[in-house]
């Protein structure tokens, strides 16, 4: 069970990130959907996710990249947004539950069309 303190933390970076990531110039990043935000120690380290299904499989590294070396930048954004003394140091993953859940969804359609086509 996480704290309430921590809870507010991912809540807030959930918002402050991609308003980070819009103010820079790399087009990959600016509007890259985040899908969630995983602090861990404190507020010292932060796992954040996002959407990259609209890349291919291997343009994610390169997204990846960009992302870690926007780190500082995003790091001062939020700083200067929230007034805290320290920020978490962040990693960036690839959110690819979005994508298994749309190949559930494609695979009870078929179930579905499957059953229809029998009878």
């Amino acid at each position: 069970m996480k704290s309430i303190n921590i809870q507010r933390t991912e809540s807030l970076l959930m918002e402050l990130v991609p308003e980070a990531l819009s103010t820079l110039s790399d087009s990959r990043i600016n509007s890259l959907p985040i899908t969630g935000v995983n602090c861990k120690n404190g507020k010292y380290d932060a796992t954040v996710y996002f959407d990259g299904s609209d890349f291919e499989q291997k343009e994610i590294p390169g997204v990846i990249s960009a992302l870690t070396k926007a780190n500082g930048r995003i790091k001062s954004y939020v700083l200067s947004s929230t007034g805290w003394y320290k920020c978490p140091t962040f990693k960036f993953v690839n959110d690819t539950s979005l994508e298994s859940s749309k190949n559930i969804e494609d695979l009870f359609r078929q179930i579905e069309k499957d059953k229809k086509s029998e009878s």
